[in-house]
């Protein structure tokens, strides 16, 4: 590259830089509507399960009975809405949607904990959720396992004989995520889809608005090659998206506290890739749209299925092998992998690699893509 070709791309970027942040919409757009996004995305996208409504029917009524359904209310993540002696008041409040979770602790239920006799508590879930419900279950049945164990101990102390003769005692630590808070798995992962959706608003538009304003002709006449064209569209994009990075991570780390154990320049890196990725979409999206509202819709018709398929909303391992296999063509997917691994593992290059030579194939592909097709609008 010549030194005047260099002072032209220079002067390129320096214009494309000042009409992104000249415009005070396009400032919101860039820098307060990630952060709402993240806000609303870490507090909204939220599977634990807190202070579920639930209905206890205690038949027993005894002092037994009364610390069961208080280890059950200690934990947290229930509390109890309306109690009766009825079966049915229960069976309504679950038609009504009212309560989440039924408890009925059954008659004589104290006198079997003494005795050391089997005993069942029966436990009714709203399954229309089936998420929600399946993660309410998983607790109460942990909450109320953990409390039949501590009791047979006791008992067993007591009586001067041992709790169990037999079988297998588990003991289960989580690792990286020790609370087991969807947040801290889900708040990264979110951060990739702002920083996509952002890197594909301010692309997107870039090509086919100069066409509508009829600039793009002006532009075609300079003495700026379309390569250089292409440069300057995707370096101003480039840092702002890269801003935006920072933006989100910090407000990550900061407002929410989610750990950080890896390495912020293997993040900085992948984001690098990612964002490259994401540009490179919004200019082949640019080049190949009439005007800037088939541009928009084609942008989204893009992100929803990445969005479905980079593994946010759903994991990717549960999904048909066929579409497994059609995930790999899709950035989110790659960088969510390499930014919660970075985030909670503490991951390495030595880990990640696959995932980053992806996003750099990508990026490499869409970005010659969009160039070829800047080539063809151009002649």
């Amino acid at each position: 590259m010549t030194l005047l070709s260099r002072i032209r791309l220079t002067q390129l970027v320096r214009k494309e830089l000042l009409q992104l942040l000249r415009d005070p919409r396009s400032r919101r757009l860039l820098i307060v509507a990630p952060i709402i996004q993240l806000l609303v995305f870490g507090y909204a996208v939220n599977t634990d399960v807190r202070h579920a409504r639930t209905f206890l029917l205690d038949a027993d009524q005894t002092a037994e009975s009364r610390a069961l359904a208080s280890a059950l209310t200690a934990s947290g993540h229930f509390v109890v809405t309306q109690t009766s002696d009825r079966p049915a008041a229960m069976a309504r409040a679950l038609d009504a949607g009212d309560v989440l979770l039924g408890v009925h602790i059954p008659r004589g239920f104290a006198a079997d904990v003494a005795a050391g006799r089997p005993t069942a508590v029966q436990l009714l879930v709203d399954g229309s959720s089936a998420n929600t419900a399946n993660v309410a279950l998983g607790y109460a049945t942990q909450i109320l396992g953990r409390y039949g164990r501590g009791r047979g101990a006791e008992i067993a102390a007591r009586s001067g004989v041992r709790a169990s003769t037999g079988g297998v005692e588990m003991a289960v630590r989580v690792w990286y995520n020790p609370n087991l808070e969807s947040r801290t798995y889900n708040v990264p992962a979110v951060m990739g889809n702002i920083v996509m959706l952002m890197a594909l608003l301010l692309t997107s538009l870039a090509v086919v608005r100069e066409r509508e304003l009829g600039t793009l002709e002006q532009l075609m006449v300079s003495p700026l090659s379309p390569a250089e064209l292409m440069i300057g569209k995707t370096v101003p994009s480039a840092l702002v998206a890269m801003f935006d990075v920072v933006l989100v991570t910090a407000v990550s780390l900061l407002w929410f506290r989610i750990p950080f154990a890896g390495s912020f320049v293997l993040l900085g890196v992948a984001s690098l890739l990612f964002v490259l990725t994401g540009l490179g979409v919004g200019l082949l999206i640019s080049t190949i749209s009439k005007t800037q509202q088939e541009a928009f819709m084609s942008m989204f018709m893009f992100f929803l299925p990445a969005l479905m398929l980079g593994g946010l909303l759903f994991p990717v391992d549960n999904m048909p092998h066929w579409v497994q296999l059609l995930s790999y063509l899709d950035p989110i997917r790659h960088f969510l992998i390499v930014v919660r691994g970075i985030f909670l593992r503490g991951a390495g290059w030595g880990i990640v690699w696959p995932e980053l030579l992806w996003l750099a194939a990508l990026g490499a592909a869409l970005l010659w893509l969009a160039t070829k097709q800047f080539h063809k609008t151009a002649a």
